[in-house]
């Protein structure tokens, strides 16, 4: 069975698509894409890899004193930290600095640390610790064709406040 992106990575064969293709595609399929049918869909690994995106679920240990935070991250592994690693979530972002950020990202090649990237303006609400021993699943490592859909899906799974609200803090930080 195809997973949601061999569908959309089919129908963009192989042109240069907007980010209103993708958006519109992703749209269509939005009955058929959920958090748990991406990650049936894919080979979970054990550990991510730096520097690549990943659908993971996560269970933060300072959920109780945390505003908010996401249980289905869509992060790049920076640099390894204290019990686990930096990583950036883009799901702390609105769809357009969404988009901006991985266009930043891609014209460095997808590589750094944070001492490499802290300059990016977007980068500060994105930035976060994740701890090894608070992960509820493996790691659904993207293919880099798979980077802009992903960023378009509809499965940030935000507790305690709404993704508009995460995104307005986001921008503030900004």
């Amino acid at each position: 069975m195809a997973s949601v992106f061999d569908t959309i990575r089919n129908a963009a064969g192989d042109r240069d698509l907007s980010i209103n293709w993708y958006k519109k595609k992703v749209a269509e399929l939005s009955n058929k894409i959920s958090a748990a049918r991406l990650m049936r869909g894919g080979k979970l690994k054990k550990a991510p890899t730096f520097n690549k995106l990943h659908f993971f679920k996560y269970n933060p240990k300072l959920k109780a004193i945390l505003p908010y935070y996401d249980m289905f991250p869509l992060v790049m592994p920076i640099q390894a930290a204290p019990g686990g690693f930096l990583g950036i979530n883009f799901h702390y972002l609105p769809i357009a600095l969404r988009m901006k950020l991985l266009e930043t990202l891609d014209r460095r090649g997808f590589t750094g640390n944070y001492s490499k990237l802290k300059n990016i303006r977007e980068i500060k609400p994105t930035l976060k610790h994740y701890l090894r021993k608070q992960f509820v699943s493996g790691f659904l490592q993207l293919e880099e064709d798979d980077y802009a859909p992903s960023i378009f899906m509809p499965v940030a799974q935000f507790k305690k406040q709404s993704a508009s609200q995460v995104w307005r803090d986001s921008r503030r930080m900004i």
